[in-house]
């Protein structure tokens, strides 16, 4: 099973992170994240890999992160619905989110995905 990959097409970290997978010749399945979230199985995982540190999911930069007073609220938000609104609103995810066997890498680090990239 490839790994998955979340993107927004207008997102440069996006399309660098795409170039790097490119180039080392990792397969992966771009999904397009405004239309198609990540799951909240997917969520979960990322959130594990993320040693539980929710705010670590959140675009906190964005338009909807502010417009919906997130950041105000995160500390204090449930877990469960912190994955709600992210598995239902791809704008709210940071990107790029990169999922799949043994990988959960949320943003672009190039020396953390060569680290976690290495046997793929």
């Amino acid at each position: 099973m490839p790994l998955k990959i979340y993107t927004l097409s207008t997102c440069d970290t996006c399309r660098r992170a795409l170039q790097w997978l490119r180039q080392h010749e990792v397969a992966v399945d771009e999904q397009p994240i405004r239309e198609h979230p990540p799951t909240t199985a997917e969520l979960r995982a990322m959130l594990a890999a993320q040693a539980g540190v929710v705010r670590r999911l959140f675009n906190t930069s964005g338009r909807d992160y502010r417009a919906l007073g997130i950041g105000e609220r995160l500390d204090s938000m449930p877990v469960e619905e912190a994955i709600k609104l992210l598995s239902t609103n791809g704008n709210l995810v940071k990107r790029p989110f990169l999922i799949g066997p043994g990988v959960a890498l949320v943003g672009f680090d190039e020396v953390a995905w060569r680290a976690a990239l290495s046997d793929s």
